[in-house]
């Protein structure tokens, strides 16, 4: 993003500074939104190689998902004081006042170096002493300016520009003699590619045009309705929402995903046995012979034998293998009694074959509109409250209340399930116990005693403390859970959360609370 562009959007802040900040929200890994009240979302775009800075209107959502970013809401709070641009270069400095409370959060400043593929994003003190960053900058990488925590901040080499916003058709007669892309490069401060092709647009030349005396004016024009007016300016707005949402929405499809694919493996499996059943139909007549030859030549089978040689129906020769603790005649019975399963088999087979193909199809329709469905659609498939079913993700129950309770039973359902949740429904868990994640799908309403324990006691009877007494069951908003990077699913950490003692059973409204 250029220097022009940058000094474009911090006028919108141009005396409405200080800004109360109503909290950040994170819609990706390289994204942090700091919603100011009165401005909208002041969104910093700080993974290279395309930095981008803006105000956003309307609501941008996502929890912290780096280390970085937990960091970042945490510790940069309180009112916005300060947006200020180093000269017309690619650094901003955002100043934050801090926040009073029962833990005081101190001062921070934050800086955002929009410097394309070396983008950073720090927070440092009011002083400079950086607290921490998106990426460090180590020696090795620049053996002239470190960036890592505990270091003051070094912002990049000066350097010696004229200001188009200052600048006057006297002091473009340095440019004479240069291409207008080479005066912009070296001369003129704020300007990169784009613009450059812009000005020399507005100016009516072209970027390779040799500046004469004759171009100064023109270009002094341009360049004061560049300032004023650099173009278009950049929105995310569509492009963040897009992407989250398509984030979301693949959290939320891969399991279900699985789901189906695990029905449908299943399936497969069926269909296979069913074509072995029908195969082996065909072993059928060769047995129910063997049977019969065995009860015609009773006499001439030994006791005892492993197998025997008789002559069929037709005269030639049958080698039939025997039990030889069974006698003749049971042997003749163990044949039979093969021939029927076999029947058996391959008449439930024909039965169920169609069905199951039926059933088959149908969950790769399915799968093929869950590859389509959006992350609204998603949404409500998951909390679509139509019976059962199989597939359903989690338990699904009723608190006392009314409230929707969520009851993950495995690991890949405890992720998928917290996930899913609203940023202000409570979480629940039982306390240093591997267990069942439970949300209480309250959206910020305020739950009641009775809903809060009904939670608990199904987070303390889904873990290894069933059936204990007095157990400590962990509850917060969803909002102050997170997956650290690398966990396994279901794995978590956890903040601000509040203890309630219960004892591992099962509420008494279970059985009447299933959707």
């Amino acid at each position: 993003m250029e220097g022009l562009l940058i000094n474009a959007v911090l006028r919108g802040f141009a005396g409405r500074l200080p800004a109360r900040t109503l909290g950040w929200a994170f819609p990706d890994e390289g994204t942090a939104a700091l919603l100011v009240e009165g401005l909208g979302n002041l969104v910093l775009r700080y993974r290279p190689p395309n930095p981008l800075l803006t105000l956003e209107p309307g609501t941008l959502e996502g929890e912290a998902k780096t280390a970085f970013q937990r960091s970042l809401a945490a510790r940069a709070k309180g009112r916005l004081l300060e947006a200020r641009q180093l000269k017309l270069d690619r650094v901003v400095f955002f100043g934050l006042e801090g926040e009073s409370g029962f833990v005081d959060t101190p001062p921070t400043r934050l800086v955002f170096e929009l410097t394309g593929r070396n983008a950073n994003l720090l927070l440092t003190t009011p002083e400079g002493r950086i607290l921490t960053l998106d990426r460090e900058v180590t020696q090795q990488v620049n053996r002239f300016r470190e960036l890592r925590p505990g270091l003051a901040y070094t912002p990049p080499p000066p350097y010696e520009k004229l200001d188009p916003r200052t600048a006057g058709p006297a002091d473009l007669e340095r440019l004479l003699g240069l291409s207008l892309g080479q005066a912009a490069s070296r001369h003129l401060d704020g300007l990169g590619k784009e613009l450059t092709q812009e000005l020399a647009r507005r100016a009516g030349l072209t970027p390779q045009t040799v500046l004469a005396p004759e171009h100064l004016e023109p270009l002094h024009r341009a360049l004061k309705s560049l300032v004023e007016r650099p173009g278009e300016r950049t929105s995310l707005a569509t492009e963040l929402r897009a992407e989250w949402e398509r984030q979301e929405a693949e959290a939320l499809r891969r399991p279900l995903r699985e789901a189906l694919h695990k029905r449908i493996h299943t399936l497969e499996a069926r269909l296979a046995d069913y074509r072995k059943a029908l195969a082996r139909l065909d072993e059928v007549p060769a047995l129910r012979e063997k049977g019969d030859v065995l009860l015609a030549y009773l006499h001439r089978v030994p006791g005892g034998a492993a197998s025997v040689t008789l002559e069929d129906f037709g005269g030639d020769p049958l080698e039939i293998a025997l039990d030889p603790a069974l006698t003749p005649a049971q042997n003749a019975e163990r044949y039979y009694s093969r021939a029927r399963r076999l029947e058996a088999l391959a008449e439930r087979a024909m039965e169920l074959e169609p069905r199951t193909r039926a059933q088959l199809e149908a969950l790769h329709r399915e799968v093929a509109a869950l590859e389509g469905a959006s992350l609204l659609e998603l949404t409500r498939r998951l909390e679509r409250r139509d019976g059962p079913g199989e597939g359903r993700v989690g338990l699904r129950l009723r608190s006392p209340g009314g409230f929707a309770v969520w009851v993950g039973r495995n690991s890949k359902e405890n992720d998928f399930l917290t996930r899913s949740a609203h940023s202000m429904d409570l979480w629940f868990h039982a306390q240093g116990i591997p267990g069942s994640h439970v949300i209480l799908r309250t959206q910020g309403q305020p739950a009641p005693l009775p809903d809060l324990l009904f939670a608990a006691r199904l987070a303390a009877y889904h873990s290894k403390a069933r059936g204990e007494r007095n157990v400590a069951v962990d509850y917060t908003a969803k909002k102050n859970v997170w997956r650290p990077r690398k966990a396994a699913p279901g794995q978590v950490l956890y903040t601000g959360a509040k203890t309630l003692f219960v004892d591992a059973e099962a509420p008494s409204a279970l059985s009447e609370g299933v959707d």
